[in-house]
């Protein structure tokens, strides 16, 4: 935690370690690294990811403010089961504790202030409040929520009657540590799942679909995840995904930690829920742990899942995974695609330059309708374009002499303004085409099957305000809309799309469980996929600062540095392939990419709504 409050002083509580012999001393109360150098543990700053923290148990005649302080540092450790962290507590309050209910993350740390002594004759009780401003809360399926508001719990000592020392009675549920501590000692990882959603005769193999989760980054990692996986999917994702592991897989009993042998295979021994599945649903299973490992480690080349007998269900290598599911981040598109200054949609290979444009083979290349944005099939072979005016959207097949029909939507907006009619257009993986008409008197999500027939009104219920963009995610579960509010600022959403099919009937489309994904962002300004459970976004901070940032779908803000900075940004194009360039629309430079480990560079000034297939 790095410091308390103690009377509402902030007061830094530092722990000196030293170790020689194998013998561990320590002067104070705090957590210690389990190898290196006489040296400071503080909370606040990040430490090296590798550097494993341990906990120390409170010291004699420890103060009660030392007991609150060396408990929160032991929060912060990586004691597998808190071991240390219980030892700060009563008996009783042990048995009651459950740190794996929840952990709250504060911005700076929780401050501790001295509440009152309970009984003012008595000198047996003390207590706190631990006091803080709200950053997030990852809950019982280590799932993440951004939170705001004030964070305040009551937390009790005693003074135990036959050793004298003090010791916590009453705490609040699960941890609390601060934003750095957690940064420090959680990951996401995405856990993967199949789409139950889509239209069936649509979906030539399964669709992997990612639920990002957190878990402790030196505590076994890997037994953690794999736990999670066959738990199941977190709630918020469960209505649109299945498992192919039967109800109520787990590991066999007994089986406490998972390593890889030295051939990269990981053996994954299941209790007698998983005795008697089918070689191809075993090979569904092993896809995704093939899946979730590999957003964990590389090192995992291939699964081998054990019945509750030791007999081997099947084996599966990682390169046969794809034969099983799809994910959105494994293809990599053959072009990036931009509107050029005569309102064309043209195409550049997606390392090419400018110089190398072409028009897209059809109608929508030749310049006959022109175009403000357009958006092309995930297997390239059809694109969508909203004409110049914004109110119709036409669909074109990408062949050579291919003529361009009647408009598939038309907006039914009276209104002058662009801004006020179709949104550009995206595509799913499925080849479904999602847009969204901004008419001011009934603005309307649609979604077309095959990006052609009657449209359907998707319902958004619970959205206050209009979309005023719209991508979804290359899975057809996920969908990341801008909405605009009455006072005119835009926030990113993230929803989940359910379909309820009846017999015989059009299915019932819908986007459910908004929640924000850049809550930080006041205004948003423009938006990308760009993996499979992250986007790129630019906007403006609270406060009015332009910026461009990475986020995760839950909210949190995953690893590694932000995108350069970039004025002017009118649109984003990520791929779902991290390996190729961002690419975005600048109001100042025109058409201009962000190669990994360089700056932005200029692909064209005469150019716009740049994409790529998605």
């Amino acid at each position: 935690m790095g410091a308390d409050r103690v009377g509402g002083v902030r007061r830094p509580v530092r722990a000196v370690v030293y170790a020689a012999c194998g013998i561990v001393l320590l002067a104070g109360c705090a957590s210690m690294p389990d190898r290196g150098d006489l040296r400071d543990v503080e909370s606040t700053p990040r430490q090296d990811s590798q550097l494993q923290v341990f906990a120390m148990p409170p010291r004699e005649d420890a103060s009660p403010a030392e007991i609150v302080q060396g408990f929160l540092e032991a929060l912060t450790s990586d004691d597998p089961q808190y071991a240390t962290a219980r030892q700060y507590l009563t008996g009783d309050a042990s048995g009651d504790w459950r740190p794996e209910r929840s952990t709250t993350v504060l911005a700076g740390g929780p401050d501790i202030q001295v509440d009152r002594v309970t009984e003012r004759d008595s000198t047996d009780n003390y207590a706190f409040t631990l006091t803080g401003s709200k950053v997030a809360r990852v809950d019982g399926e280590q799932s993440y929520t951004p939170m705001g508001g004030h964070y305040s719990q009551p937390v009790h000592l005693t003074r135990d009657k036959k050793s004298g020392q003090w010791r916590i009675d009453v705490l609040p549920q699960g941890v609390v540590m601060g934003q750095s501590d957690f940064q420090r000692n959680y990951m996401s990882v995405n856990k993967y799942y199949f789409a139950s959603n889509t239209w069936a005769d649509a979906a030539p193999s399964a669709t992997a679909v990612a639920d990002p989760v957190f878990v402790r980054r030196r505590v076994d990692a890997m037994t953690q995840v794999v736990r999670s996986l066959l738990s199941g999917p977190t709630k918020w994702l469960e209505p649109s995904v299945s498992s192919s592991f039967p109800a109520g897989t787990a590991l066999r009993r007994g089986v406490t930690s998972l390593v890889p042998d030295d051939q990269n295979r990981l053996t994954v021994p299941l209790n007698e829920k998983a005795s008697g599945v089918g070689r191809e649903k075993c090979r569904e299973m092993a896809t995704q742990l093939l899946f979730t490992l590999q957003n964990l480690t590389p090192t995992v080349d291939a699964v081998t899942l054990q019945g509750a007998d030791g007999s081997t269900l099947c084996s599966f290598e990682s390169g046969r995974a794809e034969t099983v599911a799809t994910r959105g981040s494994v293809k990599r598109p053959d072009y990036l695609y931009f509107v050029d200054d005569k309102q064309r949609l043209v195409r550049i290979a997606d390392t090419g330059t400018a110089s190398g444009a072409e028009p897209v083979p059809g109608a929508l290349g030749e310049g006959v309708q022109k175009l403000q944005s357009a958006a092309v099939s995930w297997d390239e072979r059809t694109a969508a374009g909203v004409g110049s005016d914004g109110g119709s959207l036409f669909v074109s097949s990408l062949v050579a002499g291919s003529a361009l029909d009647a408009p598939v939507l038309q907006s039914q907006s009276q209104g002058k303004a662009e801004d006020d009619r179709l949104t550009a257009p995206s595509w799913d993986a499925r080849g479904d085409l999602w847009v969204a008409d901004r008419d001011p008197a009934r603005p309307r999500l649609w979604v077309l099957e095959q990006g052609g027939g009657e449209p359907l009104e998707v319902k958004v219920p619970g959205l206050k305000g209009r979309v005023d963009a719209v991508r979804v995610a290359a899975d057809g579960v996920r969908i990341a809309l801008v909405v605009k509010a009455d006072n005119n600022s835009k926030s990113l959403l993230i929803g989940r799309i359910e379909r309820d099919e009846k017999a015989g009937e059009r299915p019932v489309v819908s986007v459910l469980g908004l929640r924000s994904a850049a809550p930080e962002l006041e205004d948003v300004t423009a938006m990308s996929w760009a993996g499979d459970s992250r986007l790129v976004v630019a906007g403006r901070e609270q406060g009015g600062v332009q910026t461009m940032r990475y986020v995760q779908v839950d909210g949190s803000t995953p690893e590694g540095p932000p995108p350069a900075a970039l004025t002017g940004v009118q649109s984003i194009a990520a791929a779902e392939d991290d390996r190729l360039p961002l690419v975005a629309s600048s109001s100042e430079d025109g058409i201009v990419r962000l190669p990994s480990g360089a700056q932005w560079q200029k692909v064209t000034k005469d150019g716009m709504a740049p994409v790529y297939p998605g």
